[in-house]
């Protein structure tokens, strides 16, 4: 599917990996989320469950120690490891042996929702992506903040950005980018050589070959804290289930805002939470099913 408006038609005509009937959770992949921190653990929590309600089969939370206790509670399904931190509660560097021990095992790599300490951040970041690079990559939030050093990415990765953070990330201004998205997202696609969605009312995903798809939501409550770490959470288990970069965007873009369509109707415009989000989407995939 190279390009198009995201609807229901587009979807259907670009079906998800087929699920094996007798398959186990082995069969749809593993997710470990990099995320959290001592003053935000619950970003871990959102994103996680997320990717399980995507249909990931397994799924590891690697969070700051002062944040893991809270970060198991909250998802009793995952595995959860507790990561040295600095004085600041990021994540440090000493936590790469780690992660490195479930590298090849991974199949999507999800760091930067909810994550601080720009610095020990990103050095543990850039450390990561050799170590992780058979698994598509994630970078959500601080994380991105990577590219302004590293430029160009020589494995699968998709970033996703709303205006405001792809201003930071390439020094334009944040009106310019609101003019012309889908522009500005092939341009950093193909500058990046990664998936990007720039996130918005119209959101537009861009794929480094050219591809660019745009999906229009009409749910503002989805405006709320929290609902990015979900969004991230839903393209990253789409990935680890076989969905290629480019597919897990489209498709996390359209459940997410669906979701929030949903619950919008139910609930109201304004005032659902980011964690209710979640637990709509397993019936929209269901519904966006192929028909036979």
């Amino acid at each position: 599917m190279k390009s198009g408006t995201v609807d229901d038609a587009l979807l259907r005509g670009w079906a998800l990996p087929r699920v094996e009937e007798d398959g186990d959770k082995e069969s749809r992949g593993r997710v470990v989320v990099l995320a959290g921190s001592r003053e935000m653990p619950g970003a871990a929590v959102l994103a996680g469950t997320a990717a399980l309600r995507a249909g990931a089969g397994k799924l590891v939370i690697a969070t700051p120690q002062s944040a893991a206790q809270t970060v198991a509670a909250g998802v009793p399904e995952a595995r959860v490891i507790a990561l040295p931190e600095g004085s600041d509660g990021a994540p440090t560097f000493f936590g790469l042996p780690l992660l490195q021990a479930i590298a090849r095992s991974t199949d999507c790599l999800l760091v930067g929702p909810g994550m601080i300490g720009p610095e020990s951040t990103l050095t543990l970041v850039q450390a990561l992506l050799p170590l992780f690079r058979h698994a598509t990559v994630l970078l959500d939030a601080l994380a991105m903040d990577l590219v302004k050093s590293l430029h160009r990415f020589e494995q699968p990765v998709i970033l996703t950005p709303h205006a405001g953070e792809m201003a930071h990330l390439t020094g334009a201004a944040k009106e310019h980018l609101q003019e012309l998205p889908a522009d500005v997202a092939q341009r950093q696609a193909r500058q990046w050589n990664a998936v990007v969605a720039l996130k918005g009312a119209t959101t537009c995903i861009a794929a480094p070959a050219g591809g660019v798809w745009t999906h229009r939501s009409q749910a503002p409550g989805l405006g709320t804290s929290g609902s990015g770490d979900v969004l991230a959470g839903l393209i990253a288990g789409l990935a680890a289930r076989g969905a290629t970069p480019e597919q897990a965007a489209v498709w996390g873009v359209a459940l997410h805002a669906r979701a929030g369509e949903t619950l919008a109707r139910r609930q109201g415009t304004l005032g659902f939470l980011a964690r209710e989000l979640s637990a709509e989407v397993p019936a929209l995939l269901q519904s966006l099913a192929p028909i036979p």
